[in-house]
């Protein structure tokens, strides 16, 4: 299928794939919830590269989560940016199931990136080795990738027909979808503090300056958002 084609794969050992999550995938519980075959979940840091909410997410339209009038209608993606440090986690699925995470993650561009494997490093000495694993991705695209991949129907139905004209190079301002923020900040709160932290404080608004932490400190209410109750269970942490 298109889109797969255009996978690099990470670890391929006896047939699984290492999935790089920053996002909810920070909850094993969501985790399990989004791949209920994965195994292994552990935490590691990824250096090199920056969380934002700067693009429209379609799915967010299909199930009536997004706010067009106030553009609260972003999700989350990772790009490059010298000096940027966060926690991620890390977990394995079937190599089975890369072409639905493929479709599944339809807009980003799924990457190869090299993770400090906090489960492996050091043996319990913290002047031992750093230990790195590969994982996929969810990087940020081009609406350039999105066509060749999916084609211009596809862009026209997802994208088109709810007012965005583009994935990639939204104008103006754009805020976290709220009932998927509250989703991301209840997710890697199960983590305790210290990840909570660092999602507050490591991950950025569209203008690559504000942090969620301040996002929320303006507008505690979203924390309050509570979903639909038929994707209460999908989006509650």
């Amino acid at each position: 299928r298109m889109g797969v084609a255009c996978c690099r794969p990470a670890n391929n050992k006896k047939g699984w794939h290492t999935i790089v999550g920053f996002g909810s995938l920070l909850s094993q519980a969501s985790a399990q919830s989004s791949f209920p075959s994965m195994r292994n979940f552990r935490l590691g840091r990824l250096r090199g590269w920056r969380r934002v909410f700067a693009h429209p997410a379609a799915i967010f339209f299909e199930r009536k989560i997004a706010k067009m009038d106030t553009k609260e209608i972003a999700s989350l993606s990772i790009e490059p940016s010298e000096g940027g440090c966060f926690t991620v986690a890390l977990f394995e699925i079937p190599s089975a199931e890369i072409p639905e995470f493929y479709e599944r993650e339809e807009e980003f561009d799924i990457v190869t990136v090299k993770v400090e494997d906090d489960s492996a490093c050091n043996n319990g000495d913290a002047k031992g080795p750093v230990v790195h694993v590969e994982g996929l991705a969810c990087a940020r695209g081009t609406d350039e990738l999105f066509l060749e991949r999916w084609g211009q129907e596809r862009f026209n139905t997802k994208y088109k027909a709810n007012g965005i004209d583009s994935i990639w190079n939204f104008k103006g301002t754009i805020l976290p979808c709220r009932v998927y923020l509250r989703h991301c900040v209840l997710a890697v709160r199960k983590q305790g503090k210290d990840v909570l932290d660092d999602f507050l404080d490591n991950t950025f608004l569209y203008d690559r300056e504000t942090t969620i932490r301040t996002h929320l400190e303006k507008d505690p209410a979203i924390m309050n958002e509570k979903p639909p109750p038929s994707l209460e269970a999908r989006y509650s942490g």
